[in-house]
């Protein structure tokens, strides 16, 4: 269906144009559903808080040590070997028969099985080479025993650093925010559009004297303020409750938002800018979502994944935002960390409402 030609000015100024019109449309029907209020400004503090006091702050954990009675020892070397290991504090040790043993070794309830030798030193060492606990707790048990052995061997000192920024909420909490953004442009603009479509509402809006544009844009500008103002909230709640503040450049973190949410827009109505069924842009914003919520850095680092993928995460424009949001919020960086991240966002936002606008239709 062709496009109404473009109207002429209103006569009462920019107030009564289209895209300022159907903006605060939008603004209007959003408040006026409770349940939409909730999931876009409640359940994100909902599920901070959740997260935080999983991943709270911790004392380190005990490592923990099985010793077997059946090695060449016998139960009095199992005995006396746990002894040993017992001085130190940061080690749970317990005697167990094999099989017991074992079985809290595959189910992850204990982290290294020792058997003792015949002279009170150790025969073996039992452990999964797929769990990074098991050679902690082999280093540990070597250290405990050589110092026993060497007892005029000098302890280096040991200090505690508090670093700002090094706290795994201080990693999450950007992480959300990125999350939230891309969540924000696909669900409150991808999804919102294909309902119009469905309900026939967009067959409405084409008679109506406006451009094509002026109502892909009042979606995207709806979205944006929506987001900026939950961002602001979860970054106020996490201030007050984790105390995790933006210590780099203030303007260049809201720059960093500002691009990230106009990208993610951009994005929500590519995919929806041919979809006619609410199933259709389901699966595809899973198709878009799911592989960033992995590969994106979300909830831990993308460096976890192998060098040869390194070029293809580095472009995807939720990795590029929390990156740049970790570099802001937790490094103290100002606009030199921008380029890249500003870049990417840049140019992925752009090309897809380009494209959204170009194959757009209205039913």
């Amino acid at each position: 269906m062709n496009e109404c030609p473009e109207p002429p000015p209103h006569p009462a100024g920019w107030r009564m144009t289209p895209l300022v019109q159907l903006t605060l449309a939008r603004f209007r029907e959003f408040f006026r559903e409770p349940a939409a209020v909730f999931w876009v400004y409640g359940f994100p503090l909902i599920l901070a808080v959740a997260l935080g006091i999983a991943f709270r702050n911790r004392p380190v954990e005990r490592v923990r040590v099985d010793v077997r009675p059946d090695g060449p020892g016998g139960a009095t070397a199992a005995e006396r070997l746990k002894e040993k290991l017992s001085a130190d504090p940061h080690l749970d040790v317990r005697v167990a028969a094999e099989e017991t043993a074992r079985n809290r070794l595959r189910t992850a309830k204990t982290d290294l099985i020792i058997v003792p030798g015949a002279d009170g030193t150790v025969a073996e060492y039992l452990l999964d080479p797929n769990r990074p606990e098991g050679a902690l707790a082999r280093n540990a048990a070597d250290n405990i025993l050589l110092r026993q052995r060497v007892p005029d061997l000098p302890a280096p000192a040991e200090k505690a650093l508090d670093e700002p920024g090094g706290r795994y909420i201080d990693f999450l909490i950007p992480g959300l925010i990125g999350t939230n953004l891309m969540g924000g442009g696909l669900w409150g603009v991808g999804f919102v559009t294909v309902d119009m479509r469905v309900r026939k509402l967009l067959k409405r809006f084409v008679a109506t004297p406006m451009r094509r544009s002026d109502f892909l844009l009042s979606l995207m500008l709806s979205r944006l303020v929506f987001t900026m103002i939950e961002i602001c909230l979860l970054l106020g709640f996490a201030y007050l409750v984790f105390d995790i503040r933006v210590r780099g450049n203030v303007l260049a973190f809201g720059t960093m938002l500002l691009l990230g949410g106009a990208c993610f827009a951009g994005v929500g109505l590519l995919v929806a800018c041919r979809a006619k069924t609410i199933e259709t842009v389901s699966g595809l914003m899973n198709a878009v979502m799911l592989p960033m919520y992995i590969l994106s850095g979300v909830f831990f680092s993308s460096d976890r994944f192998p060098e040869i993928t390194q070029p293809v995460i580095r472009v995807l424009p939720l990795t590029a935002l929390n990156d740049g949001l970790r570099a802001v919020m937790n490094d103290g960086a100002g606009w030199d960390a921008l380029p890249y991240p500003a870049l990417v966002l840049t140019a992925w936002g752009v090309a897809c409402f380009a494209l959204a606008l170009r194959f757009f239709r209205w039913r």
